[in-house]
């Protein structure tokens, strides 16, 4: 099956999903690989089998260059102690899971594999046209779709979880799109998140060197009081064939200069520190 056919099925079979980025009601049927709303707005599914919900085109510092190199570290293994703690936070049953910031779809597509006893429905979405183009390369039954965090193109009470790793937060559409007693699992850096990184490329005095994300768990834990941290903490090993995609893939490298850079790709480290906690709540 063409890639646009199973896109356009994918919505079909999950209509009551979604929702018009214009006038915000459900849509109503899919025809000739064009979803429509009652009010006569459509979109057309791309050759990817994928659906555009922005309003116009949007650049995001996650290029296509980043998001291969992000691909090639996570097929490695370095996330996939994540994708497990996500999947021990979720119930065995089937469930309606989006991916927040999904980038270029690997930790979704992981987690479907860890959970093929089950008929997950999946979405991920992302600002980056780029990493979902990227996504919809996956051997996944995940759907991928561009779309806004703050505008979220899903109807009301609809998902059973909401997961996202590293990404920002929209607390009321979480809430609004999620069923009674759904789960908002989100995973954030620890202090010692990559410091071998931020140790070769800073030097001490740079904000960069170091990292605090007190301000984020304090975010989390003030709309969610009843909010359980689970932290994780395990060393993967990079060296010297997998150091420049390691870089690439981050934006940690953004900030540093080229004598920093260089320096770490002719001596590279030998490992990474995740660091990290998984922050989970029933809304």
């Amino acid at each position: 099956m063409k890639k646009i056919d199973w896109g356009a099925q994918f919505v079909a079979q999950h209509l009551s999903l979604f929702a018009c980025p214009v006038c915000h009601q459900p849509y109503q049927h899919v025809e000739n690989h064009t979803v429509s709303c009652a009010n006569g707005h459509s979109l057309d599914f791309n050759r990817r089998g994928s659906l555009y919900f922005l309003p116009h085109a949007v650049t995001t510092e996650y290029d296509s260059a980043m998001l291969a190199a992000r691909r090639k570290m996570l097929t490695a293994g370095l996330f996939q102690p994540l994708v497990k703690a996500i999947n021990d936070q979720l119930p065995t049953g089937s469930q309606t899971i989006l991916d927040v910031g999904t980038g270029e779809g690997t930790p979704l597509a992981q987690l479907d594999e860890l959970r093929q006893q089950t008929d997950d429905t999946l979405i991920g979405f992302d600002l980056s046209k780029d990493g979902i183009n990227l996504a919809t390369q996956l051997t996944t039954k995940a759907f991928f779709c561009v779309a806004d965090l703050a505008k979220l193109p899903f109807t009301n009470q609809q998902f059973d979880a909401v997961i996202e790793l590293f990404s920002p937060s929209a607390y009321s559409e979480f809430e609004r799109i999620l069923k009674p007693g759904g789960r908002i699992v989100k995973i954030v850096p620890n202090r010692d998140y990559l410091v071998e990184l931020r140790h070769a490329l800073y030097e001490p005095a740079a904000p960069q060197f170091q990292y605090d994300n007190q301000r984020v768990v304090a975010l989390f834990k003030e709309h969610y009081p009843l909010m359980t941290v689970t932290p994780i903490h395990y060393q993967f090993a990079i060296g010297p064939d997998k150091i420049a995609d390691m870089m690439a893939m981050t934006p940690l490298s953004w900030g540093s200069d080229d004598l920093h850079r260089q320096t770490l790709l002719t001596r590279p480290v030998t490992a990474v520190t995740v660091d990290v906690s998984v922050l989970t709540v029933r809304v």
